[in-house]
């Protein structure tokens, strides 16, 4: 080829590179997931797993590891300075924190559709994973739980050379997002959800007398009966029965998403679902969760004038942060109960 032929190709090239769109996908899917996340870390990571160890005897731990892992992965774990707890269920940390039946799903690397499908017989425990809740007909079936989960947990063990905590931590992240991944973007909404109705739930546990997967029951410090419960149009309700008359306290939409452009479609739909609850049921009281970071909240505002109160979403989900002070105050209120100092 020519130089001259050299020169043009090379200009051709250019000019296609200059008129070339490059269009990367927005981070809004991420920032959904990283709110699901930090939800997961409460209930189903290693932070869970430590903070139920920490309400617990060791010796009965270290009694029931022994009952339940292998004498050589004990040793493999020990030699590598790991907690065999961190790998292997014992019935203690499953009945002080049923939730963590998926911390040890995720690390075996099983999807919940065929982890919990009929034939392998572990239906049964996904109520506890997904609301943190065992039931009095559950509670016999942990120890078999726990040895049946233990044959593969120890083929993982022996087959992962040198294992790390690294390793534990970042296993269970494989299988999560891969779970995420493939929801779609109505999927994840409910998903996020049900999540806030589980933090709701650790708010209120100790005045819970019944619980279902769609409705918290307790009783107040009044004496009186209050009912949270997951539905539509409020997405969350709070309500008060006093003799034979149920009152309508609070109604409570979650606006999963994170997409600052849509923010304020979000705040309408929000709006929306608030006058349905205010037409129909009377409710006095409307709480929006969604995501206020780099929002102007007095935009918001306008497009939901009936919200009493925001909060960030993923300080909800997170447990921690200024909203989620908050939250947890103004929902003991509420329901007539008093503020819970475990759950700060």
């Amino acid at each position: 080829m020519t130089a001259k032929a050299n020169k043009a190709s090379e200009s051709a090239t250019a000019t296609v590179a200059a008129t070339l769109s490059l269009n990367p996908p927005n981070s809004t899917r991420q920032v959904r997931f990283y709110q699901l996340l930090v939800a997961a870390r409460k209930r189903w990571f290693i932070d869970a797993l430590s903070d139920a160890l920490g309400q617990l005897e060791q010796s009965v731990v270290k009694d029931q590891i022994i009952e339940y892992v292998p004498k050589d992965v004990q040793k493999i774990l020990a030699a590598a300075g790991l907690r065999d707890e961190h790998v292997f269920p014992v019935p203690a940390v499953i009945e002080i924190r049923p939730s963590l039946v998926g911390y040890y799903r995720l690390l075996l690397g099983a999807p919940q559709k065929s982890f919990y499908k009929g034939s392998t017989g572990m239906g049964r425990f996904k109520v506890m994973e997904e609301l943190g809740t065992m039931s009095k007909k559950a509670k016999p079936h942990i120890p078999r739980f726990c040895r049946a989960m233990a044959e593969p947990l120890a083929d993982l063990v022996r087959q992962i050379p040198k294992i790390t905590e690294r390793d534990l931590r970042e296993l269970p992240l494989l299988t999560f997002g891969s779970q995420l991944q493939g929801s779609n973007n109505t999927q994840i909404g409910k998903t996020a959800m049900q999540e806030v109705f589980v933090a709701i739930k650790e708010i209120v546990a100790k005045h819970i007398t019944v619980t279902t997967e769609r409705r918290l029951t307790l009783k107040n410090s009044a004496g009186r009966t209050v009912f949270i419960s997951l539905s539509h149009d409020p997405d969350v309700c709070v309500q008060e029965q006093v003799e034979d008359r149920i009152h309508h306290r609070v109604a409570i939409e979650v606006k999963g998403g994170t997409d600052v452009s849509n923010a304020h479609n979000r705040a309408g739909e929000a709006e929306k679902s608030h006058q349905k609850a205010k037409n129909r049921f009377g409710f006095p009281e409307f709480w929006t969760l969604i995501s206020k970071h780099g929002l102007d909240l007095s935009k918001l505002v306008k497009e939901s004038p009936s919200t009493n109160h925001w909060f960030d979403v993923a300080e909800v989900l997170g447990r921690k942060g200024k909203d989620w002070d908050d939250f947890r105050q103004r929902l003991a209120g509420a329901c007539g109960i008093p503020v819970d100092a475990s759950t700060r």
